[in-house]
Order: structure tokens, then sequence, then C-alpha cells
């Protein structure tokens, strides 16, 4: 049982890249079976971290896992939203995103090994909901949108209106500026360690 949480996250990790690979195929059948490889991603994230608070399974090795799979994850979701549109989706919003995150991450990390306690804001957890949420409902759109079906014309609607542009560039500013503002929530720590060294 106590490597259940970390293979939960290896399974994540391997998954992520599966997930980008078969979503950004031009037949919906692998777009289609994409979701259901996030989802499953999605739901390993759910246990391996209840599971591991529950059985008091928290190493130093799921500490490095559990966040890196997680980025994999949300970094396959948001590679694959510039072949949805390239207007609405830019790359360079991803590159921020991704950017913002992996400094984060990393700084966390290092922290942790440190055994440095950081500071975490609502924003940030605000922003970790909001992106999923955005990813989730953008990659279903993209799903419909190819699909004939009926809300295949309303999701293509979604499209058309620029809202997902202006959605896109909401969560890149909450993005960022919540790397801001956990950078300064914690100045005063980070500028300690690194006099320290």
């Amino acid at each position: 049982m106590k490597h259940v949480p970390n293979i939960l996250s290896l399974i994540r990790i391997i998954l992520a890249p599966i997930f980008l690979f078969m979503y950004v195929q031009d037949e919906l059948i692998w777009r289609s079976l994409s979701i259901a490889v996030f989802a499953t991603a999605a739901v390993t994230d759910f246990f391996d971290g209840k599971i591991a608070r529950y059985y008091n399974l928290e190493s130093k090795l799921g500490i490095f896992l559990d966040p890196l799979a997680d980025k994999f994850l949300t970094f396959a979701g948001f590679f694959c939203l510039p072949f949805l549109d390239a207007a609405q989706f830019p790359w360079w919003a991803v590159a921020l995103i991704v950017i913002r995150d992996v400094m984060v991450t990393a700084l966390r990390l290092y922290t942790n090994r440190k055994e440095i306690i950081l500071e975490t804001r609502f924003t940030a957890k605000a922003k970790t909901m909001v992106q999923m949420v955005f990813l989730y409902g953008v990659l279903l759109l993209g799903v419909f949108k190819q699909a004939d079906i009926e809300f295949a014309d309303s999701a293509a609607q979604f499209f058309n209106s620029g809202i997902l542009f202006y959605a896109m560039m909401f969560v890149t500013v909450l993005t960022v500026y919540s790397g801001f503002e956990y950078l300064w929530v914690n100045r005063a720590i980070l500028t300690s360690e690194t006099s320290a060294q």
C-alpha cells in the first residue's frame, strides 16, 4: 500500500503525453478517447493525495512526484489548445503559464528539500481550480465541435464568439499574478535562504 500514491503519480506522468498525442490527432475517435485518458489521469491525482494522507504515506519521493505529475497533465492540456485555435489560445499565453508553473513548482520542491515551509495563498489555489475547469471545458468543446452531434453547432459558436480568447487571457493573467504574489509573500524567507548560502 505504501507505494500506491507514487505509482498513481507515475501513471499520471505516463498518461499525460499519451493524452496529448491522442488529442492532437484529427480523427474524432482519438480525440474522444483522449478525454477518457485525461479524466483517468485526473482521478489518479485525487486518489494519490487522498490515500497518502489517509494512510500517512507521504514521502520525499511523493512530495517530488505529485506536483510534477500535476504539471505534466496541466501542461499537456494547455499544449493542446493552440491546435484547436491558435488565435484564441496563443502559444505565448501557454508559454507564460508553463514558465510560471515550472518556476513555482521548482521553488517549492527546492524549499521542501530544505524543509522550508512557504505560504500558499488562496490565489494560487484558485488558479489551480480555474485552470482545471477551463481545460476540461475547452477540451470537451473541442471534441463536441468536431463531432457530428446536435451540440456541435453550439460548440462552434463558442469558438467563433471570442469568449474563449478572453477566458484564456483571464487564466493567463490569474496564473502569472499568482506567481508574482507567491514570490512577494515569501520574499523574506527566500531572501534569508539566499543570504545563508
